[in-house]
């Protein structure tokens, strides 16, 4: 069992530093080489199309019923497309560290999830982590100025910060539902119905991805395809194998990776300009979140 726990621990680490170069990759594309929508909706079919091909090959799953099913493809049309719908949108407006900064909010709106809906015990040392963590928050969106890398940072900030909400709640779902259904089985479905409401979606403002269009651009066709196949395709497989033997908020914690990796990544590339608001809100956040964790942690 140890061995399983430190390998759950290894694939979200992959998955969330591929998720911290997904955020650069994708600033990269847009809007330039492709729109939010258009990609997002590339993203998702890509995916349930690699996951129903990867599933041919490896052992069948335990069987899901009808109605399971069904929830899978409503998780998936609602809260997977529906992050990814509202973090595109907001990654074209900000820089990556800010997107990021709002994805590591992610454990505590887990922990609000659980406090409202399934009656998790509030404890002053949550109050407190969860305030110093929204304010960090709030700092960031009030403060960040748009110029010519954040085109409407305020929005953007805005956008992003939805998407976290959407994807914690995608999290918790997700791992209640991974008890009657194997992680392949829930890709499958979930990357099928977030593909349906991409595609619907599509069908209403056009496709609009120059990157595909000739004479080939090589170095976004390849960026495009390193979105595609690492933060999308891999990076989900290895981080539903986290989720099957990780806590949620541990899972929503290595997030910190994220934020890391892009930061990073962001200044060396020129994605992003030093300021100490940013410096500030990132601070805050971590802090915020290390007490919430040591709260929870007490309680257990």
């Amino acid at each position: 069992m140890k061995n399983k726990i430190l390998g759950a621990n290894i694939s979200v680490a992959v998955s969330k530093t591929f998720s911290g170069l997904n955020m650069n990759a994708l600033k990269f594309l847009l809007p330039l080489w492709m729109s939010a929508l258009t990609g997002a909706t590339m993203r998702c079919v890509f995916a349930a199309v690699a996951f129903w091909i990867i599933a041919l090959f490896l052992p069948s799953e335990k069987t899901v019923a009808t109605k399971e099913k069904w929830l899978l493809l409503l998780l998936g049309a609602v809260g997977l497309y529906g992050f990814m719908f509202f973090y595109l949108l907001g990654l074209s407006k900000t820089t990556p560290i800010s997107s990021s900064i709002f994805i590591s909010l992610q454990p505590i709106w887990v922990f609000l999830i659980m406090i409202f809906f399934f009656k998790e015990r509030v404890t002053t040392g949550k109050v407190v982590g969860i305030s110093i963590g929204l304010a960090g928050a709030l700092v960031c969106i009030l403060t960040q100025k748009s110029d010519d890398l954040a085109s409407d940072a305020f929005v953007g900030n805005l956008l992003c910060l939805i998407s976290s909400i959407v994807y914690a709640i995608y999290l918790v779902m997700s791992q209640r539902l991974l008890s009657s259904a194997g992680p392949l089985t829930m890709l499958k479905y979930t990357f099928t119905g977030a593909s349906i409401s991409g595609i619907i979606v599509l069908f209403l403002y056009g496709f609009d991805a120059p990157v595909l269009s000739l004479p080939i651009h090589w170095a976004p066709l390849l960026v495009l395809l390193f979105v595609l196949i690492f933060p999308t395709v891999i990076s989900y497989l290895l981080m539903f194998n986290g989720l099957k033997y990780l806590k949620t908020t541990l899972v929503a914690i290595y997030g910190y990776l994220i934020l890391i990796v892009a930061t990073i990544t962001s200044y060396i590339l020129g994605q992003d300009r030093f300021n100490w608001t940013q410096l500030f809100a990132i601070a805050f956040i971590f802090v915020g979140v290390y007490l919430v964790e040591v709260a929870e942690s007490k309680d257990k």
